[in-house]
């Protein structure tokens, strides 16, 4: 059985954007937690996790960054900022996610520019931190994009559809 590209283009889209809902509310959770904990706090969590898991993979690149990151971040002394992006980042995206899955037209074009100016900034702090894992957000993104213009292309030949038989 042959499956039509507009339903695996369809499927990919319903996936696509249920991961970044999913990704949108770990956002406003991590968030919360950043806002209510101190660094201090957050940095002796994060050190016990890091801890637990170094013991298994003691030269793991990804542990050791997140532990150095958490230090950082504790010996700067505040978390507002990272707190109010990740609340303001997932709220976002998890509200456009929303509105995607109740098929709302005009949340596909503001999708569509509300991720690329996600992109422009990943894009941007990629020019100053170097990581790699912005650069695979990115490109997700962008497939997330496409995937959204040709769910909204596919919507608006449905609705034009639908008026051309009510007018026959």
């Amino acid at each position: 059985m042959k499956v039509a590209p507009q339903s695996i283009l369809h499927e990919s889209f319903r996936v696509g954007i249920s991961l970044k809902g999913v990704g949108g509310l770990f956002e406003v959770f991590s968030g919360v937690v950043l806002w209510l904990l101190k660094p201090s706090q957050m940095n002796e969590i994060v050190r016990r996790i890091c801890d637990a898991l170094l013991v298994d993979a003691p030269h793991s690149r990804i542990v050791s960054h997140v532990l150095n990151a958490s230090q950082q971040m504790a010996d700067n002394g505040s978390t507002n900022f990272a707190a109010m992006y990740l609340i303001s980042h997932g709220v976002v995206k998890t509200l456009l996610v929303i509105a995607l899955w109740l098929d709302k037209l005009w949340a596909y074009p503001l999708t569509i520019v509300v991720f690329s100016a996600f992109m422009g900034y990943q894009l941007h702090r990629f020019t100053r931190t170097h990581s790699w894992t912005l650069i695979a957000l990115t490109i997700f993104d962008a497939v997330i994009i496409y995937l959204t213009w040709k769910e909204y292309q596919q919507l608006q030949a449905h609705q034009r559809e639908k008026a051309k038989g009510i007018e026959d």
